[in-house]
């Protein structure tokens, strides 16, 4: 017997409810970022390896453990992409639109990362995002932020989803940061794991994202940035703050939130939910002036977000309803012809139709009730010769006798 294939661990097929869920909460993004001036951009799911090792950071987790990288028979090393935003800064630099700035990209699409499977994680996975290149004000960073809440709002969850904001501060104030931060975990070294041992002499302030129990109870006191800031940092999240309360966009203060990389900076934000237990995070971002300089470009301001649509789709209550189809049913061999005429008439007219192959009148009404229609054209050889049809509500059981020509008016 032969053996039964099974999709790859860490991915899934997307079929009915489950892929009219994915496909809502793209169109539905794609549709709110529109009306906040993004244009879709597509880059390649593979990447030269060094794109994504210099925006994630040699010795960040989804370089060293998580990517997928292989060699192509050329000898090039090349990664399924991990994440969106290394690619469209790329893709900046590669096109010359460096030069014509802002920039306000949405993009959608498979990610890749190697780790264990679990509720709302897989190997394969897909993200929505928005990238806003150009501007360093932070109304830039409060606008790209409501345009996530706007999406959220219009995929009916917001109602699930708590913003919560965080500072980076500017350069200085990450230094003045970092060094309280090796003086404060330098006392409790005994107690961290060997990963934030690695990340006290690397990025101390990735210590502050550990997933480990004993570290989070030793993050619990360490310091925040809030006492390191300088006039100009504390200034521009003073102003982000004013600007999302005018947006209308709520929001918690959460210092814990980080990223790691130098070129972060200011803002650093997640929606979270508490839908989905530990894996809360449904949408994330921030401020990274300094991605596209290492892309190769000139020193760019930017800030964005990106959103699992795998998460965000759990959150989803009320799914719309796919369009009803209209069935034409010819009888007779006389009626085949003429019947297929009106099929690509509907068609063509916008109406979803559609015509069992074969089978009598009565198979052919079975067929139109279980695929969900709600009207069924009979045509005979008596309705072809008075060039008409039986149109007959699937719903009510009503039937009314319409002129071909007419059906597409009529159904529509």
């Amino acid at each position: 017997m032969t053996e039964t294939l099974q999709p790859v661990r860490g991915t899934r097929d997307l079929i009915g409810d489950d892929h009219r869920r994915h496909l809502h909460v793209i169109d539905t993004a794609r549709r709110v970022a529109a009306l906040y001036g993004l244009e879709e951009w597509a880059t390649p799911i593979f990447e030269d390896t060094r794109v994504f090792a210099r925006s994630l950071g040699d010795t960040s987790d989804v370089v060293m453990k998580e990517m997928y990288s292989f060699d192509d028979r050329g000898g090039d090393s090349l990664t399924l992409r991990p994440e969106g935003t290394a690619g469209i800064c790329r893709a900046l630099v590669t096109n010359g639109l460096t030069q014509s700035l802002p920039q306000k990209v949405f993009y959608a699409g498979p990610m890749f990362r190697y780790e264990r499977p679990q509720k709302g994680r897989y190997r394969q996975f897909h993200q929505i995002g928005a990238e806003l290149i150009g501007p360093a004000e932070p109304l830039a960073d409060a606008e790209i932020i409501a345009c996530g809440w706007a999406i959220l709002h219009a995929l009916g969850i917001a109602h699930d989803v708590v913003l919560e904001l965080n500072t980076l501060g500017d350069r200085d104030s990450r230094d003045a940061y970092r060094a309280a931060l090796v003086q404060y975990f330098a006392a409790h070294q005994a107690a961290l794991s060997n990963d934030s041992l690695t990340r006290l002499e690397r990025n101390p302030l990735r210590i502050l994202d550990s997933k480990d129990e004993g570290d989070r109870r030793i993050v619990a006191g360490a310091p925040t940035i809030q006492a390191h800031l300088t006039p100009a940092a504390a200034e521009f999240y003073a102003s982000l703050k004013t600007h999302l309360t005018a947006f209308g966009v709520p929001f918690v203060e959460n210092p814990r939130i980080v990223r790691g990389l130098d070129y972060y900076g200011h803002t650093a934000f997640e929606f979270v939910t508490s839908r989905l237990g530990a894996q809360g995070t449904v949408m994330a971002g921030g401020r990274y002036d300094g991605l596209v300089a290492e892309m190769g470009g000139p020193a760019t301001p930017a800030v964005g977000w990106a959103a699992g649509v795998e998460r965000l789709s759990m959150l989803l209550t009320d799914l719309p309803a796919p369009p009803r189809p209209v069935a034409v049913v010819p009888v007779g061999e006389a009626a085949e012809a003429p019947a297929l005429a009106v099929l690509q008439a509907l068609r063509q007219a916008g109406i979803r139709a559609e015509m069992a192959y074969r089978g009598n009148l009565k198979r052919r009404l079975e067929r139109a009730n279980r695929i969900g229609a709600r009207a069924a054209i009979i045509i005979g050889e008596a309705e072809v010769a008075r060039g008409v049809a039986q149109v007959k509500n699937l719903a009510t059981g009503t039937q009314a006798e319409i002129a071909l020509a007419e059906l597409p008016t009529a159904l529509r």
